[in-house]
């Protein structure tokens, strides 16, 4: 008996190449820590979250000031841009709002 293996595409190398990339989670949890890093703001949620012809784009609602009371706490809106790995390439401010005011509509 011969061995064919060597003429049979290896399909454990095709299923390892897909899973290298990140999943959904793994996703905005690197955008989010490297968001805090940078800022020193730590995102509380992510409100919109989407595949580009550049990668992903995500909007996160950050606590900007803490102030008493908490519903008078100033939080803002970001943009942030990430490349088809999770590296984030860019992020600004889109808005600023009081966190009992909501996030104003566009």
């Amino acid at each position: 008996m011969g061995d064919n293996t060597a003429n049979t595409p290896d399909k454990s190398n095709n299923h390892r190449a897909a899973s290298a990339r990140p999943s959904a989670p793994e996703l905005l949890r690197s955008a989010r820590e490297q968001l805090a890093e940078l800022t020193g703001l730590t995102p509380e949620t992510v409100s919109r979250f989407e595949r580009t012809e550049d990668g992903w784009v995500l909007e996160t609602e950050v606590l900007e000031l803490a102030r008493v009371p908490e519903t008078m706490s100033l939080m803002a809106l970001y943009e942030v841009s990430l490349d088809p790995d999770g590296m984030l390439t860019g992020y600004r401010r889109v808005s600023r709002y009081e966190r009992a005011r909501g996030k104003p509509r566009s």
